[in-house]
């Protein structure tokens, strides 16, 4: 059983929402708790709460978290997803800057046990890291959506979105810290509609995410699984190729974009994909009777 905490902008883009299914469908993952990120957090942390709810685990701890980044300007200052909410149930309220004290306990109530998965802007992990430095060490491995690796002047969003945090927590000590990518998180990816969704989620539990995507189908006919890619390496080795070495994030001349220099460090970056071990692994899981 891995123990794991989620921090996410779930509201902003579909596949938040997916990879949250996703851990909740998951036998062997505990999931300890979610903490959000980015502008509106109170109202992700709705959109989660819904998720928790209606797949039967109500009693998940979700705390909205910071929502200004360090040092540069908000560049999601809304969660445009709220509003497909509608009649689901969630929890309508919520601790108030909690979110980092809660990581904070649960992980030294838990040391080397925890497994944090990061897949949005990096602002609460980096203070988390700087309000208790010992905690990096306390965890069992850092897992984190975001960064592009193939190419060095390219910022994939969730780096861009707050360079600085990012920075903190990639020269955080860690035991191990392994990046998922946009240019490998891009090669994951589906051409839908409304009705292909529906058959895909078939399960009844996944009904608000159904909904949720249902509504981001209305822009666009292509769901890419970033988050989900990132949360399926965590139980599946098989799934992406990584190489060791160290990563560099720019905070300067290129804010949000990312080095990957290979050999040592402690940063495990993934290289390579194999999308149908990807697809049987997740749909498998969230469609599990």
């Amino acid at each position: 059983m891995k123990k794991v905490i989620l921090d996410t902008d779930i509201g902003s883009d579909i596949d938040d929402a997916i990879a949250l299914a996703y851990l909740l469908r998951k036998n062997d993952c505990e999931l300890l708790g979610v903490t959000t990120v980015s502008g509106e957090a109170d109202e992700r942390a709705k959109m989660a709460s819904a998720i928790c709810t209606n797949i039967g685990k109500p009693d998940i701890p979700v705390y909205p978290g910071t929502e200004m980044p360090l040092l540069t300007e908000q560049k999601q200052p809304i969660a445009p997803q709220n509003k497909y909410l509608g009649g689901w149930k969630y929890k309508p309220n919520y601790p108030r800057f909690g979110a980092i004290e809660f990581m904070r306990q649960t992980i030294r109530h838990n040391p080397g046990e925890v497994t944090l998965l990061s897949i949005g802007p990096m602002t609460n992990i980096g203070l988390l890291f700087t309000v208790d430095p010992e905690i990096p060490g306390m965890l069992r491995e850092l897992v984190t959506m975001g960064g592009i690796f193939n190419n060095d002047t390219a910022a994939e969003w969730n780096i861009f979105c707050d360079p600085y945090a990012a920075y903190l927590a990639c020269n955080a000590k860690v035991r191990v810290h392994y990046l998922i990518g946009g240019d490998i998180t891009g090669q994951v990816r589906i051409q839908t509609d409304k009705e292909d969704i529906k058959r895909r989620f078939s399960a009844p539990v996944l009904r608000p995410v159904v909904d949720f995507t249902q509504a981001w189908l209305e822009s666009t006919d292509v769901i890419t699984f970033h988050d989900p890619l990132a949360a399926v390496t965590m139980f599946r080795d098989d799934v992406c190729g990584f190489e060791h070495g160290k990563v560099e994030v720019d905070c300067t001349v290129n804010p949000g974009a990312t080095k990957f220099i290979p050999g040592d460090g402690h940063h495990y970056v993934a290289k390579s994909v194999i999308p149908d071990k990807f697809f049987e692994e997740f749909f498998g899981t969230v469609n599990d009777k």
